[in-house]
């Protein structure tokens, strides 16, 4: 025998083989003792025939080993044959399984974060009203300076030229303007003689002491210098006039020569210094520094139009800075546009945030959470629950008795994950989740509740929409 051979495993006889075994085993021992009687016998005697006792003791074996057969062959096979007929069956008959998600009622209250800018309320850049070279620089970016503070000195030696320039003139106006009084006061006075003789002479032609002729002569004497007083008082009137704008020019130089010394128009921080001691500055074109009130930011946000009538003035809002996790930061909606951009359909609001600490700085990205109440909260599905068809969004819903029904729906606002019903639903309603293939219109099925399935379980109701 070779290795081969010995390596092959035998085969374990069945049932049938044994029973065929025994009978054959049962068969060659009557034959061996048939054989020991005939040689026992004397020659001449016949060989009797078997007796009744081993015809039926044969015949026993010969029933023993058929139904020892049948009940080891044929019935097992007949009980696979139904197993599996039964099994068939069952599987035609069961119901497909498909995953629901009950419709529930929105939160009370609905949170909306939007990006935002945060800028200082006030912020004004510092200019020169003076024309000169940067003497002292008192302040540098990051300082924080009060209202009236110095910031830095101007040198302008032509502005002040210019004052003591105006300064001369006003004198001169002043002068003038004394002179003009002086020559009123005598024409006044020589007016009160002029009438004075007039009035004589009046009386003297009245009563024929002297002519008419002369008493004329008076009489135009006093007006002449009636009309010489008005002149004069013409003249002073335009001699203060040009003494008081002398003095207004005077006063204006002198404003220009205070603002030699640039001071911070409100508290803040200094954000922008650009020039530095010896720079050239140009009259209301250079800029000094930029300045910023940052006691109080405010941040800007376009809020969708979808939002737009849940944001009011007063609101209460929540100021959150990505680089500082875990902190929150209470501001109240100042003002909105009442308008929306037409670009973007969206409402520009301000959220005023105190910052007393200056943890916040003007230009930083934040996201402000605007938590309004809802008088009305709408319904809420899963996203994955909608069927979208030509004739519009349907949802898979299973009524009462394990039916497939789909519903038309009108949808609210999209979070996702998570879709606003408005219309079409009611709350404590069982939805599909993913309807494949087996959701059908009528069609009964087995709904298993999403959170009763086992983790990891693939979905049977998945399949294309």
């Amino acid at each position: 025998m070779s290795l081969m051979e010995t390596d092959i495993p035998k085969k374990e006889p069945s049932t049938e083989e044994r029973l065929r075994a025994e009978v054959e085993s049962l068969r060659r021992q009557l034959e061996e003792q048939k054989r020991l009687v005939a040689q026992s016998a004397p020659q001449a005697r016949q060989p009797e025939p078997p007796s009744r006792m081993t015809l039926g003791a044969l015949s026993a074996v010969g029933i023993v080993v058929v139904v020892a057969a049948f009940f080891a062959g044929y019935l097992p096979h007949r009980k696979r044959e139904a197993m599996l007929v039964a099994e068939a069956k069952s599987a035609d008959e069961a119901l497909p399984s498909v995953t629901v998600v009950g419709v529930v009622q929105s939160p009370g209250k609905v949170s909306l974060v939007l990006p935002g800018n945060i800028q200082a309320v006030t912020e004004a850049p510092v200019l020169s009203r003076a024309t000169g070279y940067v003497r002292k620089r008192y302040v540098d970016i990051g300082d924080r300076v009060p209202a009236g503070q110095l910031l830095a000195e101007i040198e302008a030696p032509e502005l002040d030229a210019q004052v003591k320039q105006a300064k001369s003139a006003a004198r001169q106006a002043q002068s003038g303007l004394e002179q003009g009084l002086a020559n009123l006061a005598l024409g006044k006075t020589n007016q009160e003689l002029a009438r004075v003789t007039a009035e004589r002479w009046s009386n003297l032609e009245k009563k024929g002491v002297v002519s008419r002729q002369e008493n004329d002569t008076y009489q135009a004497q006093y007006q002449a210098q009636s009309a010489n007083v008005q002149s004069l008082e013409k003249a002073v009137a335009a001699l203060r006039d040009a003494a008081s704008g002398a003095e207004a020019n005077v006063a204006r130089l002198l404003e220009l020569q205070g603002y030699k010394l640039v001071r911070a128009p409100f508290a803040g921080v200094i954000t922008l210094r650009n020039v530095d001691v010896g720079a050239l500055i140009t009259e209301s074109n250079t800029l000094l520094f930029r300045i910023a009130q940052t006691n109080v930011l405010r941040t800007y946000v376009n809020v969708p139009q979808a939002d737009a009538d849940s944001v009011h003035v007063g609101q209460t809002a929540r100021v959150m800075i990505p680089e500082l996790p875990g902190r929150q930061f209470t501001g109240t909606v100042t003002r909105t546009s009442n308008a929306l951009d037409p670009a973007t359909r969206t409402l520009l609001t301000e959220v005023q945030v105190p910052n007393p600490a200056g943890s916040l700085l003007p230009g930083t990205y934040s996201q402000v959470d605007l938590t309004t109440p809802r008088k009305d909260p709408p319904l809420v599905i899963p996203g994955d629950t909608l069927v979208v068809r030509p004739d519009g969004t349907q949802v898979a819903t299973v009524t009462a008795n394990h039916t497939i029904h789909f519903q038309h729906i009108e949808l609210g606002r999209d979070y996702g994950d998570r879709i606003e019903v408005l219309s079409g639903l009611q709350a404590g309603q069982q939805v599909v989740v993913n309807p494949g293939d087996v959701v059908r219109e009528g069609a009964k099925v087995n709904p298993v509740a999403l959170n009763e399935r086992p983790s990891g379980a693939a979905g049977s109701s998945g399949g294309s929409r």
